[in-house]
């Protein structure tokens, strides 16, 4: 009789646990979408004005979020999982090196906007830890612009480490601007970012254009 009882307890105590811990992760995801948007318009922004802006209270916000460190962190892990996504995606495909960066970009572009902010909070106080996070996103890029002067579509005025970090830091450059104007937009970021990394013109509109 004990044994039925104790199985029937933990029957009817499971779901109360799952659907406790489906709205303690719904509220973490909604803290960590309205931090990219608070501190995308204001970096230095504190934990009560992104927990007001969440509709909690700061201690909610510190309940998942010890430090604003653990949030920046958090933020900077989400962003990278998802541009290692569009790079693994990327790197699955057979072809140029010009044509594997313009479907980068093609992948790349929708993430922009929310994940700018961490160009700015790169160069702050959390740089070192945003800049060991994005490692092996940096390390994926240089070898992508290597393989692009190794056949000649992309120039030699600077190693391949460095080029590449110009061209991904002006995607983001070219995404900020676009979202005050709207007069930019993926097409923009693809052509200049082709000609940073030394494509022609001509060609560089031709890959923009979806022209092989």
């Amino acid at each position: 009789m004990y044994l039925i009882a104790h199985v029937c307890a933990k029957i009817t105590v499971v779901p109360i646990e799952s659907a406790r811990t489906r709205s303690m992760n719904a509220t973490r995801k909604r803290i960590l979408d309205v931090a990219l948007d608070v501190l995308g318009q204001k970096p230095d922004a504190g934990m009560g004005e992104i927990a007001s802006a969440a509709g909690v209270v700061r201690r909610t916000v510190y309940g998942h979020f010890p430090t604003r460190a653990d949030l920046i962190r958090n933020l900077a892990q989400q962003a990278v999982q998802e541009i290692a996504a569009v790079l693994t995606e990327t790197n699955a495909r057979q072809g140029a090196a010009e044509e594997a960066w313009v479907a980068f970009l093609a992948g790349l572009w929708p993430l922009t906007h929310r994940y700018r902010v961490l160009l700015a909070l790169r160069r702050g106080e959390y740089g070192e830890e945003i800049h060991s996070l994005l490692g092996p996103i940096d390390q994926d890029l240089a070898d992508l612009v290597q393989r692009g002067q190794d056949s000649e579509v992309f120039g030699r005025h600077l190693p391949a480490d460095v080029l590449s970090q110009l061209a991904f830091a002006a995607v983001f450059t070219i995404a900020d601007h676009d979202l005050s104007s709207r007069t930019l937009g993926a097409r923009a970021a693809t052509i200049a970012t082709l000609l940073i990394l030394g494509v022609p013109e001509e060609r560089a509109q031709a890959l923009a254009e979806g022209q092989p």
